[in-house]
């Protein structure tokens, strides 16, 4: 049953213009609508639903990722285009200068 089933992934934004700006703009990922509630991109065959929301959280956890290639040569290009990565101080876990594990 399940397993037909395709995957629709959702994450919030309080202002869906600037999250238009950044999956749109700053990712390239393709606007599918834009409604009242909720901007729908298509992120490579899986619908990405931007839910707009009052006060969003920030979650303690990864919420979206992506297999790539060369995640090196990625995360120089988002960088490139103004996009800052987070550095992590957890036991066990050595980051190269890009914030790479």
């Amino acid at each position: 049953m399940g397993s037909s089933w395709k995957l629709m992934a959702f994450v919030a934004a309080a202002d869906l213009g600037r999250a238009r700006v950044f999956y749109e703009g700053t990712l390239g990922l393709r606007v599918v609508a834009e409604e009242q509630f909720a901007l729908v991109l298509d992120a490579h065959g899986t619908m990405l639903r931007v839910s707009k929301v009052e006060h969003p959280s920030i979650a303690p956890y990864t919420v979206l990722g992506w297999i790539v290639d060369d995640i090196a040569a990625e995360v120089d290009a988002l960088a490139a285009r103004g996009i800052g990565f987070e550095r992590f101080t957890i036991p066990g876990f050595v980051q190269d200068a890009r914030g790479i594990w």
